[in-house]
Order: structure tokens, then C-alpha cells, then sequence
């Protein structure tokens, strides 16, 4: 993509702002970020896996290791005691043992209250602004860890989760946009990969907490508990920021976006400049206040790629096998020889692996582009994941039943963390990156909130679905997931237009000059041709 874009005043530069990495922008950009922990502890703390026979199966008794707090057998014996009854008639097909839906109602409650907050959050974005819904998801997280943690029955537990989804669905949604709108051009890649980096954090601090209490009979409160520790980070690190200059003047209030623009931009850069562009961007986008931003983005000609790519970018993220890399990875660190501390190793293992390819994913993508982070990713997925599955169908039979031979469980290893490494430098980062910064301001806060609940929707119908799609192909979900991964790669490949160094009220030059897009937008000005 060339460095120079249009915007209202004809072609500029993406550096021409002046923008640098400031101390000042670092630092707010840095408790920005931290609101992906929220996330990343609720992940790891409650598992990710529906299945806890399973889980518990694969590891031959041992509870509480992998999945959080739902394979820690006091707290199933205190609100799931039939599961535990159950789990000892599971049959001794691995890939098709049962569930139980009061348990993955625990689980996937998040997910629906997240996705409704965070449609929510569209609107109320742009009265409080994004510090303003940062705060508010903080505190609702806060709440929902107090009632999880001293919860006494299943429907404060539900409860509980509920309130910790508003949270989630709240800071998910404003985190990404605050960081898209504060960061410099030349590195708003780089810095909005951050969301990612404590996203991770999040899960490995959970699963250190749930290894550290599994032996304790109410190590399950204090879990759960604990997740007002990150909610109160992220509430107290707020109350120091400033709003974004967009967020500002979309309020009316010019002259505070421009004093938040020299706090993080720096005396030396061209404040004024970049401030007439955000106020041309939304005097365009007031020209059609009088319909709501959400059916805009869903019923205008105009934000046809937008509204694409909202609901691609999730799709492309689920169907990556990010939840069979989640599934299997306590299986396959048990045949590879970790002997008891499996699952806790491979946490590890694969959390290492995640944040080195994270660090290269920061490094590359501000210098190299997006696509350059999706094609190595793809390539990294594909390759590991046909490969997992001729390993995992010729040398373990039909049911998963025959033992592993030593030399193949370290390759299965092996693949499963580059595999690993592939996720989390493409597409585990840039779920957060792109939606942030393709949307033009005038429905960015609706484009980020749809983008980030039909991730959550995506997430709750996954996690309703995998075990029966698990037991219907069995070791041929790996190549599943493959197919997937290319055919997903290939659109974005074709159809989304690379966004490194462009200025976010630039945006509108990058859609018109698409080969395909440009049918759909206006003269690339980010002002809406109001067509429907």
C-alpha cells in the first residue's frame, strides 16, 4: 500500500502528522490494553472446554489441571454433583464422551450476555465515550467476580457470569477502538496487538491460579474471585487516561481532543493537522445523524465492505481451530510423556509459544502489512493441522484407543505448538487490529461492536457445537479446520485492502481504490453517498 492517502485535503502522508512513540502515548496505550486481561483470565479461570468428562478423561483422574475452575471437583460436587456420577460411565471413545449442558450453560452465558453488551456498547460509546465504557466494563466485571466467587447456588453462579460477560462485552468493545484512535498511524498495529499480548496474559495467569488452588476445597471461590484483581487495573488505570480525540469531538468538545492530542502526540508533531482531519471526519459523518448508526452500517450501500468484513473477521477468526488447538493440546502433552503436570505444562508450553509469536507479529506488522501476518499464519495452520490429523488417525486408531508411538507424540507436540504460533501471530492479533481501523467514524463504535459480538456469538455457538462435530469426524477435525483456514485466507487475501501506516480518517482512499470495493463507496473522502 503506497504511504500517501486522500483525505479532505488531498494526498498526505501517513507519517505527515508527525506522530512518534512518545513516552505519554505508551503509557496510555499500555493500561488501554490491559483491558484484554479481563478476557484472558475469564478464558483460562473458566476453561474454554464444554466437556469437562473429557477433560478430565484425558487426563486419567486428574482434576483441576486444564480447563479452569469447571474440572475442579469441588466445585462440581458443589453445584454439578451429577456430572461427577456420570463421568464414571463415560465410554471409552475419547472423541464422543458426554456433557453437561447445566455446566456449559455456565460457560457459554458469557458469551450471550457479552454479545448483548457489546451491541450495547455501540451506543453508549458515543455518550460516555470509549475511557467512559472502559470504566463501566471494569466495574461490571468486578461485580460479576464478587457474586461468581461467593456464589451458593447455580443461579447466582449464572448470574454472576452474566455480569462478568457485560464486562467483557463493554471493554471489548471500547479497548480495540481507543487504541486504533490514540495510537500514531506508523504504529497503530504494533500497539493495538498489546489488547492481544494481555489477552494472553490473562489466560496463563489464570491457569497458574487454577494450579495453584485445585488442591484446596475452596481454591474454586478464590478463582473466581481473583477476577476483580484485573478488573480493578483496568478501572484504576483508566480514571489517568484521556479520552480519545475522536471520541471528543464526536461529544462537541474540540478543545479537550486537542490537548489529548498533544498529551500523547507530542509538542513537536502537527496536532492542528491531524485535529482538522478527525473534525472534518465527523462534521461528514453528522451529515446523516438522523438514521442510527447501526442500520446505516447494515442497510447503506456504502458500508457494504465494512459490514463484510465485520462479520468475516470474526468468522475468520473462529474457524481458524483455535478451539481443537484448545481441545487437544491436554491430550497431546499427555501421550508426548509429561506424566502428571500435562496439562499444566502444556499450558505453559503453548502460552510461551503465543506470546514469542506475538512479539514477531508486532515487529512485522506495522513493517510488512496484515496480509503478511495472515499468509504465514495460514501457511503455519494448514501445514500443522493435515499433519496433526494423518498423526492423530493412523497411529492412534479410530477412537483415539491405540497408544502413541513415543517418536509421533513429539511431532503431534511439535506441530501443535507451531500450530499455535501460526494462531497467535495472525489471527489471534489482528481480530483486535483490523476492525479497530477499517470502519469510518461515523459508524466505528456499531462496526466494533457488531465485529465483536458475533466473535462472542461465534464463541458461545462453538462451544455448544464442538463435541458433536468432534464425535461425528473425529481426528479429520484437524483437516477440517484446514479446509477452513485456506479458504478463509483466500478471501481476505482478495478482498480486504491493506490498512499498515494509513491514517484512520484516511480510510475512506483505501476502499475506494479497492478493485472491488469502490463500487460500493463514495470518492474515497469517508463522507457517505447516502445511497440504500
Amino acid at each position: 500500500m503506497a504511504a500517501g492517502v486522500l483525505d479532505a485535503g488531498g494526498a498526505v502522508p501517513a507519517a505527515a502528522y508527525g506522530g512518534e512513540l512518545t513516552l505519554s502515548v505508551l503509557v496510555t496505550c499500555l493500561v488501554a490494553a490491559s483491558g484484554g486481561l479481563i478476557f484472558g483470565y475469564d478464558i483460562g479461570i473458566s476453561g474454554l472446554c464444554s466437556s469437562p468428562s473429557l477433560c478430565i478423561r484425558v487426563h486419567a483422574g486428574l482434576l483441576g489441571f486444564f480447563g479452569g475452575v469447571s474440572q475442579m471437583k469441588p466445585f462440581l460436587a458443589t453445584f454439578f454433583p451429577k456430572v461427577l456420577m456420570r463421568m464414571a460411565d463415560a465410554k471409552r471413545d475419547q472423541y464422543c464422551v458426554f456433557d453437561s449442558h447445566a455446566l456449559t450453560a455456565f460457560t457459554s452465558s458469557l458469551y450471550v450476555a457479552g454479545l448483548v453488551a457489546s451491541l450495547a456498547a455501540g451506543r453508549v460509546t458515543r455518550w460516555l465515550g470509549r475511557r467512559g465504557v472502559m470504566l463501566m466494563g471494569g466495574a461490571l466485571f468486578f461485580a460479576g467476580g464478587a457474586m461468581t466467587g461467593g456464589a451458593v447456588n447455580v443461579a447466582m453462579l449464572i448470574v454472576g457470569r452474566m455480569l462478568l460477560g457485560f464486562g467483557v462485552g463493554f471493554t471489548n468493545q471500547a479497548a480495540p477502538l481507543y487504541l486504533a484512535e490514540m495510537a500514531p498511524p506508523r504504529f497503530r498495529g504494533s500497539l493495538t496487538v498489546g489488547f492481544q499480548f494481555f489477552l494472553s496474559l490473562g489466560i496463563l495467569i489464570a491457569n497458574l491460579t487454577n494450579y495453584g488452588t485445585a488442591r484446596v476445597p475452596w481454591g474454586w471461590r478464590l478463582s473466581l474471585g481473583l477476577a476483580g484483581a484485573p478488573a480493578v487495573f483496568i478501572v484504576v488505570g483508566a480514571f489517568f487516561l484521556t479520552d480519545t480525540p475522536s471520541s471528543f469531538v464526536m461529544r462537541g468538545k474540540v478543545d479537550r481532543a486537542r490537548a489529548a492530542l498533544l498529551r500523547v502526540r507530542g509538542h513537536r508533531a502537527d496536532v492542528d493537522a491531524e485535529l482538522k482531519a478527525i473534525v472534518h471526519a465527523v462534521e461528514a459523518a453528522r451529515g446523516s445523524e438522523d438514521v442510527g448508526a447501526f442500520r446505516r452500517l447494515v442497510t447503506w450501500r456504502e458500508y457494504r465492505p465494512h459490514l463484510t468484513f465485520a462479520l468475516a473477521l470474526p468468522l475468520c477468526h473462529q474457524l481458524s481451530g483455535m478451539m481443537v488447538l484448545t481441545f487437544f493440546s491436554p491430550l497431546v502433552f499427555r501421550v508426548a510423556g509429561f506424566g502428571s503436570n500435562a496439562a499444566l505444562m502444556g499450558a505453559v508450553i503453548l502460552a510461551g509459544v503465543k506470546f514469542a509469536s506475538l512479539i514477531l507479529s508486532t515487529l512485522v506488522i506495522d513493517r510488512y502489512g496484515r496480509k503478511v501476518l495472515v499468509i504465514a499464519g495460514a501457511a503455519l495452520m494448514i501445514v500443522c493441522q493435515v499433519a496433526n490429523a494423518w498423526i492423530m488417525g493412523a497411529k492412534s486408531g479410530k477412537h483415539g484407543e491405540v497408544a502413541m508411538p513415543r517418536a509421533y507424540s513429539v511431532a503431534l507436540l511439535v506441530l501443535t505448538c507451531v500450530q499455535g504460533a501460526g494462531f497467535g501471530m495472525s489471527w489471534a492479533p489482528l481480530i483486535w487490529v483490523i476492525p479497530g481501523e477499517i470502519f469510518p467514524v461515523e459508524v466505528r463504535s456499531a462496526g466494533q461492536a457488531v465485529s465483536v459480538s458475533v466473535t462472542l456469538g461465534l464463541t458461545f455457538v462453538q462451544t455448544q457445537t464442538f463435541l458433536a462435530l468432534l464425535c461425528r469426524l473425529k481426528y479429520a477435525t484437524f483437516a477440517y479446520y484446514a479446509g477452513w483456514v485456506a479458504a478463509m485466507t483466500a478471501f481476505v487475501l482478495v478482498f480486504m485492502p491493506e490498512t499498515k501506516g494509513v491514517p484512520l480518517e484516511s480510510m475512506g482512499a483505501v476502499w475506494a481504490g479497492h478493485w472491488y470495493w469502490r463500487r460500493f463507496v463514495g470518492g474515497g473522502d469517508g463522507k457517505p453517498e447516502q445511497r440504500r
